[in-house]
């Protein structure tokens, strides 16, 4: 999960494509009390909204230490079928669970799942929308992008290699399923070099959070952030 903040933005307006993030955590729960957020329950769930807006599903067990704690991330679509042809013949993901509204998806037993509900009316991403982001072996990345082009389906970025200073250069495609829905395939070796468990991550963002002087300057100059 990727935490993006952008100075000059106060809000996001939210459209109706991100339904939620499932999660087995216990200490989730205990440190979402701590900041006062109330949680609701909803199926064995406590179902907690980030200052944003975004929902949080989160099962009160044990954090896991041996697989991800994230389950599944759920997305809206306007026809299943549609969705579940471009995921699983498209991109071959496996199909784990579907009903007459829902499908979930995955690529591994083990991984996090991605699932789509059947909302039977255009998808609305507004301005508050993600990504979704897979790696793989940087030599399927053309694979993916000619049968995308074959199919004629939406490339937003074609395959590309993203330069970072003193680090791995990661190579890129980003497409859009039928719904609009962004999504990212990115060179598995080179990701992983990027993404390294940085110990001092907490810290530094907590650290970041409490010297933001954002609001001041805006105010200093007479200005609000924006709705993004």
């Amino acid at each position: 999960m990727e935490l993006t903040y952008n100075y000059g933005v106060g809000t996001y307006k939210m459209g109706n494509d991100f339904m939620g993030i499932f999660l087995q955590s216990s200490e989730a729960i205990e440190k979402g009390k701590l900041f006062g957020w109330l949680s609701t329950v909803e199926n064995d769930y406590h179902v907690m909204e980030a200052p944003g807006g975004y929902k949080f599903y989160i099962l009160d067990r044990p954090q896991p230490k041996d697989k991800d704690p994230v389950m599944k991330v759920q997305l809206a679509c306007e026809n299943l079928d549609r969705s579940i042809n471009y995921w699983r013949q498209l991109c071959q993901m496996n199909v784990y669970s579907q009903s007459s509204n829902h499908c979930e998806l995955g690529y591994g037993d083990e991984q996090c799942k991605l699932e789509f509900m059947c909302i039977n009316k255009p998808v609305d991403h507004a301005k508050g929308f993600g990504r979704i982001a897979f790696s793989c072996p940087s030599a399927e990345l053309p694979d993916i992008e000619k049968v995308m082009k074959e199919k004629k389906n939406t490339i937003l970025t074609p395959l590309l290699s993203l330069d970072t200073p003193g680090k791995a250069t990661v190579h890129v495609v980003i497409l859009a399923d039928p719904d609009g829905h962004e999504v990212c395939f990115v060179g598995d070796e080179a990701f992983r070099e990027l993404s390294v468990v940085d110990a001092k991550a907490n810290s530094l963002l907590e650290g970041a959070i409490a010297t933001d002087k954002s609001d001041e300057w805006f105010a200093r100059k007479g200005l609000s952030k924006i709705e993004g």
